[in-house]
């Protein structure tokens, strides 16, 4: 080779040489100058990282502050496969410390193409900290709040169920999740190579939910869910439920259906377990019904309670026969003897010469056909037939509580009503939350005092030498009305075979402390309401007026 060749492949070097250095300068620079801020947020993220930092949610107590559904601290553990560098052992570690299956967890911690997997939500924080001590590169921890419902199956279907995100998903915990659920907080922390945390640079706080005081007496609640499962079991029957309200307040002392589930066990339970029929669905009310009719014609000044009538055994209304319960030959009633004995000749006679128009705006009055506006999801508003579709046997049927399905609150806020010299009280669950005022619940008046208490005197007729005598409590005056309904059935007819019995009222007459409504579904062996719901009824008051201290009277 000559030194000329030569000469020439050494400054050919040095040229490439020049562009590579000149084309490294020129890149540095472009990074430098342009790319630089994009490149330190890049560098930054990857050793910082903000996490939510859960907020308190607030507890919700029974009116006499004890715990009903409460926050129980937990950990939940999280890992990043791609930091992991043993999946098989890291599997096996939080098996023995956490108890989850280390043969499911393995593939979701040998998949490196996932930056985040859940290795237990909501774990016991001391065996989450056993495992945390392991040291093992790719597991995080963070604090979360567990629910708790201390009672278990005692009021479950009222308070509901928040999940293991903490939302409400039942009951008060999802009518009143805005109120329970706080404003999570957020830090900003600074993480080594191996994604543990060295030190927490910014934070942000939040603040925790209120706690909530329901109307709920957990005593009253407890005793009247025994009660139900005793005469469920006792008749066989499909399901039962009662409601006890305080008329003077509106206040849901005991709100309990059966049968029932552990409200920590929600997710098991199955919907028609966990939903509170008392307020969800709907039943014909049979006599119940009958102090519609009763008290509008009393309201009207047509009629007193000694008003008498000649009835035959069976009339007929339309294209429709109406007889009543028991064979009888033709007798004069008074109006009093009419709903002791629970006559529906007698009722539709009255409901005839009311008309269909005040018997409509009577069953708007007592708040039939409306939501009570209680503070529980999913209530039903019932089903009323509107007056323009009534057919001409409609007023044969709807006045003796056929053809029309109601709810249990709503019956329970209409006999209220009656209890409470005439003034409708929206029932509530909620006493107050915490930091705000007491709940005021609306009230009107939809009766004059005297028709109540005319009302009210017939009432208590149904229970002395009616068809409710099985409701009495030794030493107290009750007042009620017994209910046996045929149920429909899919075509659009009645079956021979189930029926709903309840029976509702009140206890002392003369100042009364308690409404209380028992209804039993599909009662087997018995189906009148004086046999099946009455003795419940008379169970529940008997332990309410002792446990209240109500004077006998």
């Amino acid at each position: 080779m000559t030194a000329r060749v030569a000469n020439r492949r050494i400054r050919l070097l040095g040229a490439v040489f020049a562009a590579v250095f000149a084309f490294a300068l020129v890149r540095a620079g472009w990074l430098q100058a342009v790319r630089a801020p994009m490149l330190d947020r890049l560098a930054s993220n990857q050793h910082r990282e903000t996490v939510q930092v859960p907020a308190h949610r607030g507890t919700i107590y029974d009116r006499l502050g004890l715990e009903l559904a409460i926050g129980s601290s937990a950990t939940t553990v999280y890992a990043n496969p791609r930091q992991i560098t043993s999946p098989r052992a890291a599997a096996i570690a939080a098996g023995q410390e956490l108890g989850v299956d280390a043969d499911k967890l393995y593939p979701l911690l040998a998949d490196h193409s996932r930056g985040f997997v859940y290795v237990a939500r909501q774990a016991d924080p001391e065996k989450a900290k056993a495992l945390q001590q392991r040291g093992i590169v790719g597991f995080g921890f963070y604090p979360e709040e567990k629910r708790i419902y201390p009672q278990r199956q005692v009021g479950a279907s009222i308070v509901g169920y928040a999940g293991v995100d903490n939302k409400g998903l039942a009951g008060v915990e999802l009518s009143l999740d805005h109120v329970l659920t706080g404003k999570q907080g957020e830090k900003t922390i600074v993480k080594d190579p191996f994604g543990r945390m060295l030190e927490v640079v910014d934070s942000k706080p939040g603040h925790d939910g209120k706690d909530v005081y329901l109307t709920i007496d957990h005593t009253i609640q407890g005793q009247v869910e025994r009660i139900l499962k005793e005469t469920q079991e006792r008749w066989a029957a499909k399901s039962a439920s009662a409601v006890v309200m305080d008329p003077r307040t509106g206040g849901i002392l005991a709100l309990a259906v059966e049968p029932g589930y552990d409200a920590n066990r929600f997710p098991k339970a199955s919907p028609d377990r966990t939903r509170d029929r008392a307020v969800t669905d709907t039943y014909e009310p049979g006599s119940t019904f009958k102090i519609v009719t009763i008290s509008a014609a009393l309201e009207s000044g047509r009629i007193t309670p000694r008003t008498r009538y000649r009835l035959p055994y069976e009339i007929k209304v339309a294209d429709r026969k109406i007889h009543d319960a028991e064979p009888r030959g033709t007798e004069t009633l008074n109006v009093k003897q009419i709903l002791s004995r629970s006559s529906n000749v007698g009722v539709v006679t009255i409901a005839e010469a009311l008309g269909k128009s005040r018997i409509s705006e009577w069953i708007r009055r007592f708040g039939f056909g409306r939501k009570t506006g209680i503070e529980f999801p999913g209530e039903t508003r019932g089903i009323v037939l509107p007056q323009a579709r009534w057919s001409g046997s409609t007023i044969g049927n709807v006045p003796i509580g056929q053809g029309i399905a109601v709810s249990a609150l709503q019956t329970v806020a209409a006999y209220s009503a009656i209890a409470n010299e005439g003034v409708w009280v929206q029932p509530h669950l909620i006493e107050r939350v915490a930091g705000d005022q007491a709940v005021e619940p609306k009230r009107h008046r939809i009766m004059s005092a005297k028709t109540a208490r005319e009302v009210r005197s017939m009432l208590h007729e149904v229970v002395e030498e009616g068809t409710g005598t099985t409701a009495q409590v030794p030493g107290y005056r009750i007042a009620g009305k017994t209910g046996t309904a045929a149920k429909p059935d899919e075509h659009g007819g009645y079956s021979n075979y189930q029926y709903v019995a309840s029976f509702v009222g009140f206890v002392p007459v003369r100042k009364p402390r308690v409404v209380i409504l028992v209804t039993v579904d599909e009662p087997k062996g018995a189906i009148w309401g004086g046999v099946v719901a009455a003795p419940a009824f008379a169970e529940i008051a008997k332990f309410a007026v002792q446990y209240l201290e109500v004077s006998p009277g």
